[in-house]
């Protein structure tokens, strides 16, 4: 048993290790961290939530055209005196309750109603531009710092690369001197090259790290052995895809969430003024209740009713202290000893009271407005100017987004033109590295202009590395406002 249990918790901690080795081995693309962060962005998140709460507005505004149920429930104690009937002054404690419904509904209202009812579900539209132009916003930033680390791998490489090419420069030095062709010096010069290239490997890797650092905090995963999946990108045939910014600017007012927000708010300053006439039109409202109520004299017994047997129409109430019997009659006399009077008493309780004032009512309430100090018309005047207002807005919005666009094309022909001659540059560089290494080796060149000619070349690939990404992302950007998603296949 005890083999068996030990079997199995080594079994247990290598699928751990097998997890976590997966785990720091997996490497994002670009898609899968747009994903990542579209779905667990907290900003995104509350913008969902934003349109959850637009949703119960359009509840609520339902909810106006249907009508309304209360209850009520009351219980007083009174005690001291008050004044009679009679004139004379009464000191007595009662207990009085009572219960009720009110149902009520507006009938009219000149469509205030109706126009709050359109205001909720342009709302609802409203929360879900604004929640597409966030996933945009999201979506950019994370494709800018994704191609930011590509960018600082490229560089790591080139770093790399000088490292490799300083290696080899040492061991060459190292034969020319024993053989007495090269002075020693310029094997020192070589060895100082090489700590400089390893200094520059080291300011590459950390740049690298502060590229995963900023991507892994946007996305909101942890660092440790966070890494992306490296992209190949080809750009043997760099071209922007359109000539003017005019077809571009063309489709995406027609995509663009920030022209239909603007268009959005024209729409609901329209209603704005419609809810605002209301106020000119009478109002209609429906109603109707029931209530009952029962009364109790405090010490005393609930008063009975007293039925005259030979007049059963003739209902009187008068308290009754200490009724032995409410069953047999009880003999009262009248004014007229030859004439009594047989009366019978009737127990006046808490049920037959709330069943006796049981009363039911129905009525139709119209208001007419006719002068309120004219503020009814400022505030359609208010809302028509803030309609004028909002409508420069839609012309704002949609000149910000040509001059967006218009930046984005000539930032991405620049960028293009900047590849092209980086690649041009490169070429050249590449040639005249080439050249000086059979004349340095030659002994024509100086260790000082060969290093020259070396760190032009570096220089060379880095230009083009940024150049390249740099296009990339410009490019993407004009497709992005055209309604291209952004990848990088």
């Amino acid at each position: 048993m005890r083999k068996i249990n030990l079997k199995q918790i080594s079994l247990f901690f290598g699928l751990i290790c097998s997890l976590l080795s997966f785990t720091q081995e997996k490497k994002w693309t670009l898609q899968e961290c747009v994903a990542h962060a579209l779905e667990n962005n907290i900003s995104i998140q509350q913008s969902g939530l934003d349109k959850e709460i637009a949703r119960e507005n359009i509840t609520s505004a339902k909810g106006n055209f249907l009508p309304t149920l209360n209850g009520s429930a009351s219980g007083n104690l009174n005690f001291g005196s008050y004044i009679g009937q009679d004139g004379s002054r009464i000191s007595t404690n009662t207990f009085r309750s009572g219960i009720g419904l009110n149902a009520g509904i507006t009938v009219f209202n000149g469509f205030r109603n109706t126009n709050l009812y359109k205001q909720a579900q342009l709302g609802l539209e409203a929360s879900e531009v604004q929640f597409q132009k966030l996933k945009d916003d999201i979506s950019l930033y994370v494709v800018n710092s994704y191609l930011n680390a590509l960018l600082s791998k490229e560089n790591y490489k080139i770093a790399e690369e000088q490292v490799k090419v300083s290696q080899q420069q040492i061991e060459n030095i190292k034969i020319l001197v024993d053989q007495g062709v090269k002075p020693k010096s310029d094997l020192f010069n070589a060895q100082a090259e090489l700590a400089s290239n390893n200094e520059n490997l080291i300011a590459a890797q950390n740049s690298i790290d502060l590229a995963l650092l900023n991507l892994s905090q946007l996305l909101q995963v942890p660092n440790k052995g966070f890494d992306i999946q490296d992209v190949e990108i080809n750009l043997s045939s760099a071209k922007l895809m359109y000539d003017d910014t005019q077809r571009i600017f063309e489709k995406a007012l027609q995509n663009r969430p920030e022209i239909r927000a603007a268009e959005i708010n024209i729409e609901n300053s329209e209603i704005d003024i419609e809810i605002a006439k209301s106020a000119l039109y009478p109002t209609i409202n429906l109603g109707a209740s029931l209530g009952t109520s029962y009364q109790h004299v405090l010490g005393e017994k609930d008063r009975i009713t007293i039925v005259d047997p030979d007049n059963p129409g003739d209902i009187a109430y008068i308290p009754i202290f200490e009724p032995d019997d409410l069953v047999n009659p009880i003999l009262i006399p009248t004014s007229d000893p030859r004439n009594p009077v047989n009366y019978k008493s009737i127990s006046n309780g808490f049920a037959k009271q709330f069943s006796d004032n049981l009363g039911y009512n129905i009525g139709v309430s119209i208001n007419i407005p006719i002068f309120n100090g004219f503020r009814t018309k400022s505030s359609i005047n208010r809302a028509k100017i803030s309609k004028e207002r909002i409508v420069y807005g839609l012309g704002q919005a949609k000149q910000d987004l040509y001059s967006t666009i218009e930046n984005a094309y000539l930032d991405a022909r620049a960028a293009l033109n900047q590849y092209e001659a980086s690649d041009a540059s490169l070429t050249a560089q590449e040639e005249a590295f080439r050249t000086a290494q059979e004349s340095y080796s030659n002994g024509v060149m100086t260790p000082f202009e060969f290093q020259q000619v070396r760190n032009r070349l570096t220089n060379a690939q880095s230009s083009l590395a940024n150049a390249k990404f740099n296009f990339v992302f410009k490019s993407k950007l004009l497709e992005f406002y055209y309604g291209i998603p952004i990848s990088l296949d």
